[in-house]
């Protein structure tokens, strides 16, 4: 049977997943009748709730006898690792783009990508059935993008589809028929070439390995592409790392290939085909599997190194151990351990107490993930504030530098260009009017600055602004940027909350907490109106007496408390802070809680 491999890439919300779910559909891989979820593809309940793709995955359809193995990768540059790694074991890539929006930030980190690793894109204009949409402004925007890439002329003389993913369907021309995904189909079948792998179908068997997976009934699998020769179950294989050295040898257990949606076992597995093989203990993302006359590992894909660093460490508030059921730093560690070995952007170090664990990854949305997965499989943490790491060139100090891409109402793009250049230390690299009333920023600001700095944006923008970013490069370290302005309110008392005090404090600050919440000393319960801490009662409660007067017992009426999400309460604290992470709570705290301690800290840090 033929074999094409092809990667689907773009940008954040540009119809990647809704557009593989069209192409399952019309190849028949779903029966009439059967029942399937809405972004089939997006099958973990984070990417569901969250309505993004985090991890990269694999499918197969048939189309006329030509089996095409679709790889649906991540939008954010956050899970950039997973796309650099896809990239190597594809033939083509078809690169989404949203006709109303143009490329974008994530359009361009994926496309240079695939370009560097001489990939010919299709490109195919979504969404072009929008009120708002301009397919011809956005095509010519692609071509500009790729020659700014630096592609060649093959790569320039790229193939073109409209398409609408949600109604599926994609034609040659704007005003073609509009009603089915063949001219799709079609174009792949044609413009990707088929394996070169097929050609060593006869030497002896090699794969690299590009995704780790588990399954509860298999154990551990590792998916990659075949880049030689044949493989049955049973065989035995060696597993090298990327310098050469023998991690284990093992017997291949069970072979699965990608079938529709599922994965379904296969006796023999050819050059060409995307496979995963089940039976090794040790070998993990990047090694190599192959036969044992072999001892010359592939060439694995450079990872762009990690730009932030948050520390996990035990829960020791005296809430502790109320909520989650995992609360050791030895059961943190292993968790931490195998996320980073399925996940090569993640790296993971011990601190010298033992106590807690340095996660260094690529942003605050790639840890945010990670914190609330732990936190639904029942952990207890308590998170740092992300630090950007810095490296040095030259005796000189270097910070990692992020192009930000911002699409916003006219009105307010005053305080944002005055907000990313002014305090946070930014290079307005170039501003354009983006139709329909809107203006584009885009700017080249240092990660520093961009911690914490997604709610503010919300804020001055009232909620209508789009921010993109995406790693731009390394540049010399641009000085202090300023952290929180506000101080905070701490409480000074064990127990629970009461209305009445907290109504008595709503002068000092806004609230984090509502009544009837359980509290300690040292936890953050509001924000202080003025630059200092300062610490409060909240339980306090009302003086009672004998007498009675017609106006002295009004209800306490509260403001609404704010109730931070997980990655806004990690942006939002300074670093002498924690955020206390159990599966029913999100908490702020002092890193000390007892005031002396921090009295003595204080001191002794400045």
């Amino acid at each position: 049977m033929d074999l094409r491999n092809i990667a689907i890439i773009a940008h954040v919300d540009h119809g990647k997943t809704t557009l593989v779910d069209e192409l399952l559909k019309q190849s028949g891989a779903f029966r009439e009748n059967q029942a399937v979820a809405e972004r089939a593809m997006d099958s973990n309940d984070l990417e569901r709730e969250r309505g993004i793709t985090i991890l990269a995955k694999a499918t197969s359809v048939e189309w006329n006898g030509t089996r095409i193995n679709i790889v649906d990768t991540p939008g954010h540059a956050d899970f950039g690792g997973e796309v650099e790694r896809i990239l190597s074991m594809v033939d083509g890539v078809v690169l989404l783009v949203d006709a109303a929006e143009g490329p974008m930030p994530q359009t361009k980190f994926v496309t240079s990508k695939a370009l560097a690793l001489g990939l010919r894109p299709i490109v195919v204009l979504n969404k072009v059935d929008k009120p708002d949409a301009e397919p011809d402004r956005a095509l010519d925007e692609v071509f500009d993008l790729f020659a700014a890439l630096d592609a060649d002329d093959d790569q320039l003389d790229f193939p073109v589809l409209y398409a609408s993913g949600r109604s599926g369907w994609a034609d040659e021309e704007l005003d073609g028929p509009r009603k089915d995904l063949n001219a799709l189909f079609k174009l792949v079948v044609d413009h990707v070439p088929a394996p070169k792998q097929i050609e060593n179908r006869d030497q002896p068997f090699r794969m690299l390995a590009t995704t780790l997976g588990s399954d509860p009934f298999i154990g551990r699998l590792l998916t990659g592409r075949v880049e030689s020769g044949t493989l049955k179950a049973g065989t035995t294989l060696n597993a090298l790392s990327r310098k050469g050295d023998r991690i284990e040898q093992f017997r291949v257990t069970k072979i699965m290939a990608f079938r529709g949606l599922g994965q379904q076992p296969i006796d023999e597995a050819e050059a060409g085909d995307i496979v995963s093989i089940a039976g090794m203990s040790k070998a993990t993302v990047a090694d190599t599997l192959c036969d044992p006359s072999l001892d010359t590992p592939i060439p694995a894909q450079p990872i762009d190194p990690p730009t932030i660093t948050v520390t996990f460490g035990i829960n020791d508030s005296p809430l502790a151990g109320r909520d989650g059921k995992k609360v050791q730093s030895r059961v943190i560690r292993d968790r931490l351990l195998k996320e980073a070995e399925s996940n090569v952007a993640i790296k993971v170090t011990d601190t010298p107490g033992g106590e807690a664990f340095e996660v260094a990854g690529r942003g605050e949305l790639q840890m945010g993930v990670l914190i609330e997965n732990m936190r639904r499989e029942g952990f207890e943490l308590s998170i740092s504030r992300p630090q950007v790491l810095f490296r040095e060139e030259n005796g000189q100090r270097m910070e990692p530098i992020e192009e930000v891409t911002i699409d916003v109402d006219d009105e307010y793009s005053g305080a944002v260009i005055e907000k990313l250049t002014g305090p946070r230390k930014g290079d307005l690299a170039e501003m354009k009017p983006g139709g329909a009333g809107k203006t584009r920023i885009v700017a080249h600001v240092p990660s520093r600055g961009l911690i914490g700095y997604h709610g503010e944006f919300l804020t001055d923008t009232r909620g209508s602004g789009v921010l993109n970013r995406v790693f731009h490069g390394w540049a010399p370290h641009k000085g202090p940027i300023p952290g929180r302005r506000a101080g905070v309110l701490i409480s000074m008392e064990n127990g629970t909350s009461v209305a009445y005090a907290l109504w008595n404090l709503e002068e000092r600050g806004r609230m984090f907490i509502p009544a009837q919440e359980a509290i300690y000393q040292g936890m953050i319960i509001g924000e202080h109106s003025r630059e200092n801490d300062l610490e409060v009662n909240p339980l306090k409660g009302k003086k009672l007496t004998n007498v009675r007067a017609s106006g002295n017992d009004d209800a306490v009426r509260l403001t609404p408390h704010i109730q931070f999400s997980l990655e806004e309460a990690i942006a939002y604290i300074d670093d002498d802070e924690l955020v206390e992470v159990t599966p029913n709570a999100i908490r702020l705290r002092k890193r000390f809680l007892d005031p002396h301690e921090r009295k003595r800290q204080a001191r002794a840090a400045s």
